[in-house]
């Protein structure tokens, strides 16, 4: 405790007389500063113990000690310790009444005690509260340490809870309860996510203050990790604000939640490549060589049904956008964490690979993460600029064997997807709907346009329909009745005008691909499907 007013009287060597006030001696006491201004107030921060004799004042006069006092009380000072046998002999009776009607603690010091001996009195509780607070620090630490090492974060968590008289959370990088102590602050913690969001945005190292709803505790957010983008976030949450041994707590609770941190990257680090090695093994065909040097890693993500998601970054993504293959990953690797699911994501230059569960948790993760920002897109919102800078490609349901044939699935969704303008596809939608949209580009328009552009200058001469003619009979699969019904002409004009294509085209219509290329053509440049 600080040192108050209550622990100065109660200092035998001192022998202070309490004349005013007795009721308010508990309040604080920051320093002890003589003073025999007139109007001392500019001079003070308040909680100080004003000691004066009165050279200044006519402390005889109450209207004039009514507005001496009233000055002091509006300064905050904690008390007035009045020197007797000085200039008066005994406290004057205008002083005590003003300090009893202001409510201000007003001090009698007898002339054998000097100034000196109460300022040093001050000083020295004061430099013995802060020794207690240093030395409860160390040994909050040393517990703190203590825990981590033995129970991990979990057992740090409670450790600091319990220094602070509080609760304390801890956040993953995506900003999602990780753990709680004591248990039912789980609630509590999940509420604050918002706020944790926000905090991450800014780099780290970073603090908040969360300003507490009526009944609720005061929250402090801190953010965790050495890099641009917070790894983790700390809250510590108390019924007020947190004293000197309480602050080195948090401060030690920090460090140590850091130095895990890192720890974690750099597992992390060797981690990844372990999961390129075991990646690089499914994709040449080594599904038991891949087995024996994942061991338990990825619980049984090789042998159930996995999907390969492909993910690759726009070229034109700028740093600052921030990394948009770490974001995706984050989400995937967070959301595997919470379902208690395996997850392997290797990241490869501006590409991303990702092994996940089929039907889990992470994949349903990164379908959200992109298709939220697809229809952000299309709704014209604005963006972060991260989801907008990815395409995603998804393969089939595949096991370990096919994990060659899943990553060429991956790829061609990535390539649909970056010819269609999507940022997200999952292959199954390749075989459904129309191929036509596949054709879609200039290259395939271009070569549509060549074949047919001899038919269309025919055409415009007025001299037959060729074109017209030719999309009945192929879509009539040759048949020459039909097709001469659906353009009302007989069959022999028919037959007529196809010979006619066959000279101008140098080709043969009894060629299958060539009917083909001419059908592809015609669909591709009246884009009916």
């Amino acid at each position: 405790m600080p040192p108050t007013l209550a622990s100065l009287v109660q200092h035998t060597a001192l022998k202070l007389t309490v004349r005013a006030g007795a009721d308010r001696l508990d309040v604080p006491v920051r320093w002890a500063h003589a003073s025999e201004l007139a109007d001392p107030v500019p001079y003070m921060e308040g909680g100080e113990l004003l000691l004066i004799t009165a050279l200044k004042l006519d402390a005889e006069d109450p209207d004039a000690m009514r507005r001496y006092v009233r000055r002091l009380v509006g300064a905050g000072v904690a008390g007035l310790g009045f020197a007797v046998g000085v200039h008066y002999g005994s406290v004057p009776d205008a002083l005590v009444d003003a300090a009893r009607e202001q409510g201000l603690p007003l001090l009698e010091v007898p002339r054998r005690t000097p100034f000196l001996a109460i300022s040093k009195a001050v000083s020295a509780e004061i430099a013995a509260e802060q020794y207690r607070a240093v030395t409860a620090g160390f040994a909050a630490q040393r517990e703190l340490t203590r825990q981590a090492l033995t129970d991990g974060p979990e057992g740090l968590l409670a450790a600091l809870a319990a220094q602070v008289d509080g609760w304390a959370a801890l956040y993953d990088a995506s900003g999602a309860v990780v753990a709680t102590a004591p248990g039912w602050a789980g609630r509590r913690a999940a509420r604050l996510t918002a706020d944790v969001e926000r905090l991450r945005e800014r780099p780290a190292p970073a603090s908040a203050v969360v300003g507490a709803p009526a009944n609720e505790d005061r929250v402090e957010l801190h953010s965790l990790g050495t890099g641009r983008r917070p790894r983790a976030a700390l809250a510590v949450g108390t019924a007020a604000t947190l004293g000197t041994a309480q602050r080195y707590a948090v401060h030690s609770a920090i460090a140590l939640l850091t130095l895990t941190t890192e720890r974690s990257r750099s597992l992390q680090a060797a981690g990844q490549r372990i999961d390129a090695a075991v990646l690089r093994m499914l994709l040449a065909g080594q599904p038991d060589h891949a087995r024996a040097v994942a061991g338990d890693l990825y619980g049984g993500l090789l042998d159930a049904p996995f999907r390969i998601v492909l993910a690759e970054s726009a070229p034109a993504a700028r740093p600052a956008d921030g990394d948009p293959l770490a974001a995706l990953a984050e989400t995937v690797e967070s959301a595997a964490a919470r379902a208690g699911e395996a997850v392997l994501a290797v990241p490869d230059g501006r590409r991303l690979v990702v092994l996940a569960a089929d039907g889990g948790a992470a994949l349903a993760a990164c379908a959200d993460h992109m298709t939220a920002a697809e229809a952000s897109r299309a709704a014209g919102e604005p963006s972060t600029g991260d989801e907008e800078a990815l395409v995603v490609g998804v393969s089939a349901p595949v096991g370990p064997i096919a994990a060659a044939a899943g990553h060429k699935q991956a790829e061609q969704a990535l390539s649909v997807a970056r010819r269609r303008g999507r940022v997200y596809v999952e292959h199954e939608q390749l075989a459904s709907g129309s191929v036509l949209p596949l054709l879609a580009d200039d290259a395939v328009r271009a070569f549509a346009d060549g074949l047919l552009r001899p038919l269309h200058e025919h055409d415009a001469t007025g001299r037959g329909d060729l074109v017209a003619s030719l999309r009945a009979w192929l879509s009539r699969h040759g048949q020459w009745d039909a097709a001469a019904a659906d353009l009302g002409v007989h069959r022999h004009t028919l037959r007529y005008r196809m010979r006619r294509v066959e000279e101008i085209l140098g080709r043969s219509l009894d060629d299958p691909d060539v009917r083909m290329e001419l059908w592809l053509a015609l669909k591709t440049t009246t884009g009916t499907a």
